[in-house]
């Protein structure tokens, strides 16, 4: 086999793990909110992200001291930061939902992220992209004014119905919102900066760190715990790890285009899982939403591709 073969090999299996994170994060958003609901919006997420990182290092093992000397100190310190703030941002925000429609919400909004990277990278000029870019960021905004403002009971038009909604809750909405910008940040700057090393078991532990601080400076809920969240926790702390290693070791070796066409389809499988998950039936317009946010990152994705 030539050496170019071996190299496209190599990136065809990285790719695919890459897209094992898809189906894990597809998973997690409607396992988050019954986490929370029984151990608090804190609580869940710190004993969340404490599972994640024990199973990732328990697998990998820290990082070396010749392996960290040799790392990019941007992606060590800047990325980790980025990472344990946007899993925070994401955990807490789906934690202080009004309800489990309210939640389900919060994770559509975070899923802008793969269209945001695509954006983000034309704006640095690391991507070049065709005009009808800007319609397709357009249907994700709109497929996400659909979403929010989704309220079959009400009489409203949809932009008071938008703005209710967001005012209700506003610090939830605002996490999601910083999620769904950080993710994309910290995409690039893993792929720049990242040189060959895994560092989300380091980013986990930084993650599940930051949380208990907070769980203990502020006044908790009490946390209920039971053998059936015991087994939540595991199921989430295990999808969390393994999706974010795969995804880790895609976005360094693989291919990022077929990455980031797989990631578009996350906010439909999540919607759908955790409709099931939850028993919650959001009306029409938040279906139509999720499918416009998809619809329209397939629409970016397509306005980067190669000619």
């Amino acid at each position: 086999m030539s050496v170019s073969s071996e190299h496209a090999a190599t990136v065809r299996r990285a790719t695919l793990i890459g897209l094992v994170a898809v189906l894990c994060w597809s998973s997690t958003v409607g396992l988050m909110r019954s986490i929370a609901e029984g151990l608090g919006a804190l609580g869940g997420a710190a004993v969340l992200y404490t599972v994640s990182a024990a199973l990732v290092l328990l697998v990998q093992g820290l990082p070396s001291k010749a392996q960290l000397r040799a790392a990019s100190r941007i992606y060590l310190i800047v990325g980790g930061l980025l990472f344990a703030f946007y899993e925070i941002c994401l955990s807490v925000a789906i934690g202080l939902a009004d309800g489990r429609t309210q939640s389900m919400e919060l994770g559509t909004i975070n899923y802008l992220w793969p269209c945001l990277t695509m954006v983000r990278a034309v704006c640095l000029c690391q991507q070049q992209a065709r005009w009808w870019l800007w319609p397709g960021v357009a249907l994700c905004l709109w497929g996400l004014v659909r979403v929010v403002g989704a309220d079959t009971g009400s009489q409203l038009p949809w932009w008071q119905s938008l703005v209710r909604n967001m005012a209700a809750n506003p610090l939830a909405y605002g996490l999601a919102f910083g999620a769904a910008v950080m993710w994309p940040t910290y995409s690039l700057l893993a792929r720049r900066f990242g040189g060959g090393l895994n560092g989300v078991g380091l980013f986990l532990l930084l993650t599940a760190g930051l949380l208990w601080l907070q769980w203990c400076s502020v006044e908790t809920v009490p946390m209920q715990w039971s053998w059936g969240m015991a087994a939540q926790v595991l199921a989430v702390g295990a999808l969390t790890a393994l999706g974010y290693s795969c995804w880790e070791h895609g976005i360094q070796r693989g291919n990022l285009a077929v990455m980031a066409a797989g990631s578009y389809f996350t906010p439909v499988l999540s919607a759908l899982w955790a409709s099931v998950w939850l028993a919650v039936q959001p009306g029409l317009p938040f279906w139509q939403g999720v499918i416009l946010v998809t619809l329209g990152s397939l629409v970016c994705w397509a306005a980067t591709r190669s000619r």
